[in-house]
């Protein structure tokens, strides 16, 4: 491209800044989206594999509902907690610890994600045989654990969101 061009899809005057050394670019939805399809693959192959080897496919249990439900909490705690020191507040956060709960909200959406997939993987594999109550059951517990896992992604994207270090209100572009 030469100086005076522009990307595809973008207008003449809307630059994108390049990005900083030492920072982080946010979360991107289209990977989010594109590792909860790979997930929702890995859980329909899964299930097919198991069950054409003349195994049982895996349940979801009330504990890993449990488990997920808990994670999401305190990822949400986590989230608000740090948005409230750093934005509201603009207390300063020791550096290492501002990288930990980054890389702890990235990796909390991408398992989140890749887990949604695989749980809604689940849930459409036993969709067929929903009339009986033991394949109603999986997908109801299947579905419920996609839907926990949502949460985890989002919060573990509002943690990332959280860690924003806000522009100086003194500083002029």
């Amino acid at each position: 491209m030469t100086p005076g061009d522009t990307e595809p899809g973008r207008a003449p005057g809307d630059k994108q800044e390049p990005p900083h050394p030492g920072s982080v670019r946010p979360t991107s939805r289209r990977l989010l989206i594109a590792i909860a399809v790979l997930g929702v693959a890995v859980g329909v192959t899964l299930v097919k594999a198991i069950e054409s080897g003349g195994g049982v496919a895996p349940a979801v249990s009330w504990l890993t509902l449990v488990a997920w439900a808990f994670l999401a909490a305190l990822l949400f705690a986590a989230a608000r907690n740090t948005h409230q020191r750093i934005q509201i507040r603009h207390e300063r956060v020791e550096p290492a610890r501002a990288v930990f709960l980054l890389m702890i909200g990235k990796a909390s959406a991408f398992v989140g994600a890749l887990c949604t997939g695989v749980y809604a993987g689940f849930a459409l594999s036993f969709l067929q045989a929903v009339g009986s109550s033991g394949p109603r059951n999986r997908v109801i517990m299947a579905g419920a654990a996609a839907v926990i896992s949502v949460l985890v992604v989002t919060a573990g994207l509002l943690l990332e969101r959280a860690c924003r270090i806000p522009k100086d209100p003194d500083e002029t572009p």
